[in-house]
């Protein structure tokens, strides 16, 4: 038998039996479960995938042939296959594997994805580019974990079957028990089968050209014979939707059965038109406790192999603090709502869900969808609250501008990951809210310092008339409560340790930070002002006025981008207002960050402690403060 640690090239998989292949797939687990509960990651939907993607790469010549993850964290199987085994261990840490589709990485990772429903877009755009090159490969695009509740699917597939010349393309789609259709069974895969089978086409073909022959009554015989096939096939197997789109479906069939997927798939090498294969799968497949409970193990923390179980933390997530206050505030007012797109666990909305189930609404991988729901809820009189990673209400954007802020709607958005997004890496970091959000009529614009701050803000800003959004990370160390004490007030910055040297103006986690760091820089006879600018937008006039007059130099501190976050916003704030003094933004640089844990990727873009404290005393050094500061402490 080979094992896995043998394969160091997908072309070799071709040469193997059935048996090995079998024997492979098992290996394939077990490295999969081994790595994953120990660096956490996706585990139910890569399990799934094993079967598929060994018959991709014994039927496909990647990385000729070019083939996209949709929804990038089902390649884990793809990368163990294409070289990557004995670096596979380090996925999702600091400077190793990436957990999604990375192209620096490997020559077979054709398009990077992150985000859920791109990949028949992307596909079509390398089969257009093929064939407008007079090149000759397949393209395949390997789309499920519920990928299809995204509206851009629908419009990829819209212009997949509206296409004029038919562009050859392969659409898997893995149907992981999501209830994309109803009808599978023994019938249904026989059928399938047959119908995707080379014999079938073959004699449908024949058939067809003899009935053309026949004088008279061939073409309506023809016609005839068509509609009944079509009824019969329709009756066992729902294949509406995609013919109706104009493209070629095969399915379902079982996606763990190897021999059949490899059957379909070089069946589909022969259609020159769209095809989609329906395969259905089971999440977590081969793993006990995945098979039990699928959507834990979809993105899960580090966990014990024998019993599913992750290592036990008294640590209150700060999702889970936004949605408890949100529970209690429900209970007064009625027309609170949730809405989320496919993260109930990950957002802890799932407990709102548990007390008010009739007010709780799940729309799917469809965040566009979910903030014009909002918007109309927000006009019918309910107050809408959309749960969401800073980074996916990016797809919202036009939604948030054109349907919530232009009506001045009071929907309010919940960004959960804000700042660095850890293991998950650059399609996942939260750096850019500020920025795509604050330049936006009628936000609000909100970043608590600590939990206390954040469950105060949930009822501030739902008595606000207009929208607001709220952002806070996921790691709540950088915002356990203790940092304040005064109530949260809109637009009043709160000065949490006074100075005569030099002010921070710190938003969210980076105020604990800047906490640090101005006792550190104390030591050295340096007397920094702490403050909490919570209210990103409408900033706090007063402050800034109070700070020009006290000339000293002012440094803001953000886990986000620089370009247009709060730093930039402060910077405008004084130039449109002639105040004058020194400012000096810190945070992250023009560049993506990549995948890594949160301290790691901190000292990275230089928001650690250390390097803060280290660029705030070089500019002191500049400026000769910390001369005046060492002789005035002598």
């Amino acid at each position: 038998m080979v094992a896995l640690s043998d394969i160091h090239d997908p072309s070799e998989l071709r040469n193997l039996s059935l048996d090995e292949c079998l024997a492979l797939a098992d290996d394939i687990r077990t490295k999969i479960i081994q790595t994953v509960s120990h660096n956490g990651g996706h585990l139910s939907s890569n399990l799934g995938m094993v079967e598929i993607t060994l018959a991709l790469h014994r039927v496909f010549q990647s990385p000729r042939d070019k083939i996209v993850f949709d929804v990038g964290h089902q390649s884990y199987v793809h990368k163990l296959l294409t070289g990557r085994y004995h670096c596979f261990d380090s996925i999702r840490t600091f400077g190793g594997l990436s957990g999604f589709p990375k192209c620096e990485e490997s020559e077979h990772d054709c398009f990077e994805t992150g985000h859920a429903s791109t990949a028949i877009s992307a596909a079509l755009g390398l089969a257009r580019a093929r064939d407008n090159l007079k090149q000759d490969h397949h393209v395949v695009a390997v789309v499920g974990d519920g990928a299809l509740t995204g509206g851009m699917c629908y419009e990829a597939l819209n212009d997949c079957g509206n296409d004029r010349e038919k562009t050859k393309l392969i659409i898997l789609l893995n149907d992981n028990e999501m209830s994309i259709a109803r009808n599978v069974g023994g019938l249904s895969n026989h059928l399938s089968k047959l119908r995707a089978s080379a014999g079938w086409n073959r004699t449908k073909r024949r058939v067809k050209t003899g009935l053309q022959k026949i004088p008279a009554i061939g073409a309506p015989l023809e016609a005839i014979i068509h509609t009944i096939k079509k009824s019969v096939k329709s009756f066992f197997v729902d294949e509406g939707f995609f013919s109706t789109l104009g493209l070629r479906y095969l399915g379902p069939i079982d996606g763990h059965d190897l021999p059949t997927l490899e059957k379909i798939l070089e069946q589909a090498k022969l259609y020159e038109e769209p095809v989609v294969i329906h395969c259905v799968t089971k999440k977590g497949y081969g793993y006990y406790n995945a098979e039990r409970k699928p959507e834990k193990f979809h993105g899960t923390p580090p966990f014990y192999i024998d019993n599913g179980e992750t290592p036990k933390s008294n640590t209150v997530v700060n999702g889970r603090v936004a949605v408890d206050a949100l529970i209690e505030l429900a209970k007064e007012d009625p027309r609170i709502t949730v809405v989320t797109a496919a993260m109930p666990l990950g957002t802890g909305t799932n407990r709102f869900e548990r007390a008010y189930p009739q007010r709780f609404f799940d729309v799917g991988i469809a965040e566009e969808h979910a903030v014009t729901l909002c918007a109309g809820m927000a006009k019918g009189g309910l107050r809408p609250f959309f749960f969401v990673y800073s980074t996916f209400l990016q797809r919202g954007y036009d939604q948030v501008l054109h349907d919530c802020c232009m009506q001045n709607l009071p929907v309010k958005f919940m960004l959960d990951r804000a700042g660095l997004g850890n293991e998950d890496g650059q399609s996942h970091q939260g750096l850019f809210d500020f920025a795509y959000l604050r330049h936006l009529p009628h936000m609000t614009l909100l970043a608590p310092c600590d939990q206390n701050e954040l469950a105060q803000m949930v009822r501030v800003a739902h008595e606000l008339p207009g929208p607001c959004a709220i952002r806070y990370p996921k790691n709540a160390a950088s915002m356990e409560d203790g940092l304040i004490s005064e109530p949260f007030i809109l637009s009043r910055w709160q000065s949490l340790r006074h100075g005569r040297d030099a002010a921070i103006l710190a938003v969210g986690s980076m105020t604990r930070t800047s906490m640090r760091v101005a006792h550190e820089l104390s030591g050295q006879g340096l007397d920094i002002e702490v403050i909490n600018a919570s209210t990103v937008k409408p900033l706090d006039e007063g402050c800034l006025r109070r700070l020009c007059t006290l000339r000293i130099p002012v440094f803001t501190l953000e886990e986000h981008t620089l370009l247009g976050g709060f730093g930039s916003a402060v910077l405008e704030h004084c130039a449109q207002f002639d105040l004058s003094m020194d400012i000096f933004p810190i945070g992250v640089g023009d560049a993506f960050v990549p995948h890594g844990d949160h301290e790691s990727l901190l000292h990275l873009v230089g928001l650690d402690e250390a390097s803060v404290a280290r660029k705030i005393l070089d500019k002191l050094h500049s400026r000769q403060i910390v001369c005046r500061a060492e002789a005035a402490h002598e």
